[in-house]
């Protein structure tokens, strides 16, 4: 039972801080740059779109106002089928040379992404959400990512915006992904793309997939093609947190379960005969993180069976204080607005929401269409 337990503690010790730690080592020793350009190839940015009509129209003029050189880059709104006004607002702005690329039927963020590509003539594609902003500069700057060869596909850096201004667990988790992606670029490649805001060469998105996250699938394509991914510190979205925050359970689970379908769907890419390092990041920042939640199920099961014996007792105190504080952080007192309680909470909440997920997938449950969050 001690070997349980302390396995299990290693399990999630690693996954959240044993990887990033190795990752800084690997960078250190043999750091990978990005040799940025100031390169303007003709670029198509793809804005996908599903009843945004409150919106999308802050969101085309962000668009408008990228400070890109005239007549190389066009902008295409890809509408999921929309049946709010939203296409009618882009229309008006055909006037403006946005162009609207409508699906006749709802079949998801990636089938919407896949017409408009056909219809796109940019060498570079730029991908994004309808809720996220962009500085004037944010086109030019993730296109200089492709000045280099070997770089196939780019990610932005997510920022999120809160309107209290409060430090938000799901914030704290964000700055968390950015240091793990930014690690993985100098160490090689990224093994995630941020959905909100990437790019990648026209080339790399020759096979698209419908059924596969977007920002998952163009970096595994890239990575059998010989590129890397690379996260740009330089190219920021911004979006914000989400409205209803009860509804972030269940976008996280979706997330997820998309997530576990498409690994498991390209499980190949876990050969690290075959793809050295990223196999290695892939199983550790995608499979490893995915598996913590049974892995704090074994460790409170068996500190719980552990108590009779020296040091156990005071274990298993500190695991219920964390699972107090994170039911603290979800309850409506001050103190759940408090960093540590409203942190420990998102963890939580992150955890039972990865087991939901693998419920929802190992009962043949999948996701393809997508409805925004209201932010």
């Amino acid at each position: 039972m001690e070997l349980v337990f302390w396995a299990a503690v290693a399990f999630i010790t690693y996954a959240y801080f044993g990887y990033p730690l190795l990752l800084g080592i690997v960078a250190a020793l043999r750091p990978r740059a990005v040799a940025k350009g100031d390169v303007t190839p003709k670029v198509s940015l793809i804005i996908t779109a599903h009843n945004e009509a409150k919106r999308i129209d802050e969101k085309i003029e962000n668009s408008l106002l990228q400070a890109y050189p005239g007549g190389q880059l066009e902008i295409i709104v890809a509408s999921d089928c929309s049946t709010d006004g939203t296409d009618e607002a882009v229309r008006s702005f055909d006037s403006r040379g946005i162009k609207l690329v409508r699906a006749p039927e709802r079949r998801g963020k990636e089938h919407a992404q896949k017409l408009a590509i056909a219809a796109a003539g940019g060498e570079i594609l730029v991908f994004s959400d309808a809720g996220t902003t962009l500085p004037a500069d944010g086109i030019q700057r993730i296109v200089r990512n492709f000045a280099d060869p070997m770089v196939g596909c780019v990610s932005s850096v997510d920022r999120l915006l809160d309107r209290e201004g409060n430090v938000s667990g799901e914030g704290a988790y964000v700055r968390y992904e950015m240091l793990l992606r930014r690690l993985e670029t100098r160490a090689g490649s990224v093994v995630g793309l941020s959905g909100s805001f990437f790019a990648a060469r026209r080339e790399v998105c020759r096979e698209w997939s419908t059924d596969v996250p977007s920002d998952f699938r163009i970096l595994l394509d890239a990575v059998r093609m010989g590129y890397r991914g690379v996260s740009d510190e330089d190219s920021i979205g911004y979006y914000r947190t989400i409205a209803d925050e009860s509804r972030e359970f269940e976008r996280k689970t979706r997330t997820v379960v998309r997530g576990i379908a498409a690994v498991m769907a390209n499980r190949d890419m876990l050969n690290p005969l075959r793809y050295g390092m990223v196999a290695w990041q892939l199983c550790s920042h995608k499979l490893c993180r995915w598996l913590v939640p049974f892995f704090m199920i074994l460790a409170l099961g068996s500190n719980a069976a552990l108590i009779g014996r020296a040091g156990y007792l005071a274990l298993f105190t500190i695991q219920l204080g964390f699972y107090a504080l994170a039911c603290c952080g979800l309850s409506a007192n001050r103190l759940a607005r408090s960093r540590m309680p409203r942190l420990s909470a998102f963890v939580l909440l992150a955890n039972l929401s990865i087991l939901s997920a693998w419920y929802r997938y190992a009962s043949g449950q999948r996701v393809v269409s997508w409805t925004p969050s209201a932010r």
